[in-house]
């Protein structure tokens, strides 16, 4: 489920850490997000499509390495990335 370019530019202005920014770590973890759950949602209603899931698993293992490198790096940058997304406990 890809994104359209609207969609991009309003993450990309929501994520991003200056004025020229566009492929930092927290607009990538903030687009595979919003894929994510595009994907979850086509999901529930096509249970068969295993392809489908197969890619969602591997978005989501990406999602995670890359919430694992930005904990390593700044953990207040970590924080406020999983409470704006609304992603983890």
């Amino acid at each position: 489920m890809p994104l359209d370019t609207a969609e991009k530019q309003k993450l990309i202005e929501s994520h991003q850490i200056h004025g020229t920014d566009t492929g930092s770590v927290e607009i990538q973890v903030a687009m595979l997000s919003e894929r994510i759950s595009k994907l979850s949602d086509h999901l529930q209603k096509n249970n068969h499509d295993y392809a489908s899931r197969q890619g969602l698993l591997k978005m989501i293992g990406k999602r995670k390495r890359m919430l694992s490198y930005i904990k390593n790096k700044n953990i207040k940058t970590y924080l406020e990335l999983v409470k704006k997304l609304g992603i983890r406990g």
